[in-house]
């Protein structure tokens, strides 16, 4: 028999100054360890299916940073520092237990650099479709590769992230693109304490199987595994990406 979906609601944390909209279990359901996401590039709406299949396990919440959609304007900057402070901020005031901290593309650059901030409240740390290997940190062999993994994507992300784009605009969008492009997480991952996984999709161009190897290596415990899809495979394959985050739920180590 199929497992239940629990209801979603959509919570408002002050962080700070700030307050972080956040889609996910009720307070009340909070046991176990909660799973937590970051999207990519502010749009948080290609993950509420990953959400929705982690909800069946246990607490699970999507953070929308920058929240560009939300009425009250944007939490923070659209661009890396920010983003993992608020983060980080968010991680230590509202979970009850340290979390598996999970970020997609530019957003698993986010949870990387939140997970350095506050070691304390993350367990594990996943990092699906990690943004961007060296080649790819100039503008224009990124376009050419974000032409050739597109033609893998499924048909439906566009309309899951279409209304965040469009209340971002191609100016903020462009900032948290090179923010992500200056970052170098190869770098950073040694600093992580936890156990690490990068998920890459199979046929994604922007996170090609062998920067997700040489991420994982680079992590003190890291692991590799593959998803079927491309860059945006959450979205098509919550299932996978769920079950992907529940073993770090439960500690594959």
């Amino acid at each position: 028999m199929p497992q239940r979906t629990p209801h979603l609601y959509l919570g408002h944390d002050r962080v700070g100054a700030a307050v972080v909209r956040s889609a996910g279990t009720p307070r009340q359901d909070e046991r176990g360890t909660p799973i937590v996401l970051v999207p990519g590039l502010g749009a948080p709406g290609y993950l509420l299916r990953t959400l929705r299949h982690c909800a069946r396990s246990g607490p699970a919440r999507l953070l929308d940073v920058p929240g560009f959609r939300d009425p009250g304007g944007p939490v923070c900057p659209e661009t890396l520092g920010p983003l993992a402070d608020t983060v980080a901020r968010w991680l230590a005031v509202v979970p009850r237990a340290p979390v598996v901290l999970a970020g997609h593309s530019t957003g698993a650059q986010v949870a990387l650099h939140a997970a350095v901030r506050a070691p304390e409240r993350v367990r594990s740390l996943v990092l699906l479709s990690p943004t961007f290997p060296p080649h790819l940190r100039r503008m224009r062999p990124l376009l050419g590769t974000l032409a050739r993994t597109a033609v893998h994507e499924a048909p439906d992300v566009v309309p899951a992230v279409l209304p965040s784009y469009l209340k971002a605009g191609p100016r903020r969008l462009l900032n948290c693109v090179r923010s992500a492009q200056a970052d170098a997480p190869e770098d950073v991952l040694p600093s992580v304490g936890c156990p690490v996984t990068v998920v890459a999709g199979e046929r994604d161009a922007l996170c090609p199987e062998d920067w997700a190897d040489h991420l994982a290596r680079r992590a003190t415990t890291g692991r590799a595994l593959r998803a079927p899809g491309a860059h945006a495979f959450p979205h098509p394959h919550p299932a996978v990406t769920a079950d992907a985050l529940a073993q770090s739920r439960d500690g594959w180590p």
